[in-house]
C-alpha cells in the first residue's frame, strides 16, 4: 500500500514539532524553557503551510480511510490557527506560572494531532483513535494546576465522564460493526440503506455513537463536566476546550451523521433537533445566573453547541435532502469559525486580566475600561460577537444557521429557530452585564492599570479586528465555507 506522504504533512509535522519540543524539555533549563513556545509555533506555522498547499487536490491514502478534500483542509486550517492562537496567549501564562511547560507543550500539540486527523477520517475507528488523541492529552492538561485540589477535583470528573462517553460509544460501533460488517463510513452508510435501517438495536447502536461526540460538544446532558473543568483547569486550556476541542467534536460528528447514518437521518435528526433546543436553553438559563466569568463563558459554550446543533435537526435522507445537508454543514463550518475567532478573544482579555489582577469574578471588571481601555474595548466587541450584534462576525454566524432552516422550512426548522432567536435576547442579557461592569461600573480604589505582554496583546488586537472585519465582510468565510459539498466532499 503506497502511502500519499503530502496528503498527511501536516499531521507530519505537528508529530515531528512534538517530539522536538519534548527533547528540546529535556535539555532547557530554567527560563530557557520558555522556548518551547516559539518552537511550536514555527512547527504550527509548518503545518499550515503544507495545509494551504493540499487546498483544491482532493488527496487520499491508506486505502481512503484518509480523505483531504477542501471540507477538511478548512477544518484542519481552523484548527491550527487556533494552535496558533492559543500559543500565543499560553506564553506567558505558563512561563510566570509553577507550571511544567514542556509537559503542556507536547500535550497540546498531540491533541492538535488528533485534531486534525478527524476531518479526515472516513472510517469509525480511525474517527474514534483521532478524538481519543484529542481527549487523552485534554485530561492530563485539565489536571495541569496539580496544587490545588479543585483543579484535581475538575480533571477527574471530565476524565470520568469522559470514559463513560467513550465506552458507550465503543458498544454503538461494536454494534453497527455487527450489522454492518464494515467500519468504513460510505461502507455503513450503503450497507444499512433499505429494510435494514429499521432495525430497532441498529438504531439505538446509531445513537450511542452519536453520545461519544455529544461528550466532546458539551451539549446536554453530557455537559456536567464543562463548568467545572474549565474553571478549575488552567485559563489556556480551558479556552482549548471550549474551542478546537468542541470544533473537533462537531466535525467527527458531521462525518458520522451526514455520512454513516445519512439514511437513518429521520431518526437521528428530530433527536438533535430536540437536544439543540434543551441545550442552548439551559446553557443560557444557567449563564443568567453565574458571577465567575470563566463559568459564564463555560455555560455560553454549553449554549453555542446549541446553536450549532440546530442544522443537524434539518437532516434528511436520500437524494431529497442533498440540498439542506449541505446547507446544514455549511452553516455549522462558518459558526465555528466564527466561534473561535470570539471565543478564544473573550479568554485572552480573560487571562490578560486574571494575571494582573490574580481574580476572575465579574465583579472584578469593574472599571476596566479605565485600567486598560484595549482590553475592556475588546472584550466588548468579543461579547457581542458571541451574542450576535452587528456588526461583528457573531451575527453573520446565526444568520448561517437560520439560512440553512429556510433551504428546509419546515414547522420543526421553525421552532428550532424561534428558539434560536429567542435564546439569542437572552444570552445578550449576560454577555451585557459584564459589559456593563467594565464601562459604568466604579474601578476599585486603588485598582492598578492591567498591562499585557507582546503575545497576548497581538493575539488580542488580531482577534478583535477579525470579529470586526468579519462581521463586515462575512464573505472571507462564505467562499470557503460554502465549497463543503456532503455527496462531493464527504463522500
Amino acid at each position: 500500500m503506497a502511502i500519499d506522504f503530502l496528503a498527511i504533512a501536516p499531521e507530519i509535522a505537528l508529530t515531528v514539532t512534538a517530539l522536538v519540543v519534548l527533547a528540546a524539555d529535556l535539555v532547557l533549563r530554567g527560563e530557557a524553557k520558555s522556548l518551547l513556545n516559539p518552537i511550536a509555533a514555527i512547527g504550527t506555522i509548518v503545518a499550515i503551510a503544507f495545509t494551504v498547499a493540499l487546498y483544491g487536490q482532493g488527496r487520499s491514502t491508506f486505502n481512503n480511510t484518509f480523505v483531504v478534500d477542501n471540507y477538511a483542509v478548512v477544518f484542519k486550517l481552523l484548527f491550527l490557527g487556533s494552535l496558533l492562537a492559543l500559543l500565543g496567549i499560553s506564553a506567558r501564562f505558563f512561563a510566570e506560572g509553577r507550571y511544567f511547560q514542556g509537559e503542556y507543550y507536547f500535550l497540546l500539540l498531540t491533541a492538535f494531532i488528533g485534531m486534525t486527523i478527524m476531518p479526515s477520517a472516513r472510517d469509525l475507528l480511525l474517527l474514534f483513535i483521532a478524538l481519543e488523541t484529542v481527549s487523552i492529552p485534554a485530561f492530563v492538561m485539565a489536571g495541569l494546576r496539580k496544587r490545588d485540589l479543585y483543579s484535581s477535583e475538575s480533571a477527574l470528573k471530565f476524565f470520568l465522564i469522559g470514559v463513560l462517553s467513550v465506552a458507550l460509544m465503543l458498544f454503538g460501533i461494536s454494534l453497527v460493526y455487527g450489522f454492518t460488517g464494515t467500519t468504513s463510513l460510505a461502507g455503513i452508510a450503503a450497507a444499512i440503506s433499505g429494510d435494514a435501517s429499521s432495525v430497532p438495536l441498529l438504531l439505538g447502536a446509531v445513537m450511542l455513537v452519536i453520545v461519544g461526540f455529544g461528550f466532546k460538544i458539551s451539549a446536554v446532558p453530557f455537559h456536567f463536566w464543562a463548568p467545572d473543568t474549565y474553571t478549575g483547569a488552567p485559563m489556556p486550556v480551558a479556552a482549548m476546550l471550549a474551542v478546537a476541542s468542541k470544533a473537533a467534536g462537531f466535525s467527527g460528528l458531521i462525518a458520522v451523521a451526514f455520512i454513516a447514518f445519512e439514511p437513518v437521518a429521520d431518526v437521528w435528526a428530530p433527536v438533535l433537533g430536540v437536544l439543540a433546543i434543551v441545550t442552548m436553553t439551559l446553557g443560557n438559563l444557567l449563564a443568567l445566573q453565574q458571577r465567575d466569568l470563566i463559568r459564564l463563558l463555560a455555560y455560553s459554550s454549553v449554549a453555542q453547541a446549541g446553536y450549532m446543533l440546530i442544522p443537524f435537526g434539518l437532516a434528511r435522507s436520500g437524494i431529497a435532502g442533498t440540498a439542506v445537508n449541505e446547507a446544514a454543514v455549511s452553516a455549522v463550518l462558518f459558526y465555528l469559525i466564527a466561534y473561535a475567532v470570539m471565543n478564544i478573544g473573550a479568554f485572552a482579555v480573560a487571562i490578560a486580566v486574571n494575571r494582573r489582577t490574580g481574580m476572575r469574578s465579574i465583579a472584578d471588571y469593574a472599571g476596566l475600561s479605565t485600567r486598560s481601555p484595549l482590553l475592556a474595548g475588546a472584550m466588548t466587541v468579543f461579547l457581542l460577537s458571541l451574542g450576535g450584534a452587528p456588526p461583528t462576525v457573531g451575527l453573520w454566524a446565526k444568520f448561517a444557521i437560520l439560512e440553512a432552516v429556510a433551504v428546509d422550512f419546515t414547522g420543526f426548522g421553525v421552532v428550532m429557530a424561534s428558539f434560536l432567536v429567542l435564546n439569542s435576547v437572552i444570552a445578550f442579557f449576560y454577555y451585557l452585564r459584564v459589559i456593563k461592569t467594565m464601562w459604568m461600573d466604579a474601578a476599585p480604589v486603588g485598582a492598578l492599570p492591567v498591562q499585557t505582554g507582546f503575545n497576548l496583546k497581538a493575539v488580542i488586537v488580531a482577534l478583535m479586528v477579525g470579529t470586526v472585519v468579519l462581521g463586515l465582510l462575512p464573505g472571507l468565510i462564505t467562499d470557503y465555507s460554502s465549497v463543503v459539498s456532503i455527496t462531493a466532499a464527504l463522500n
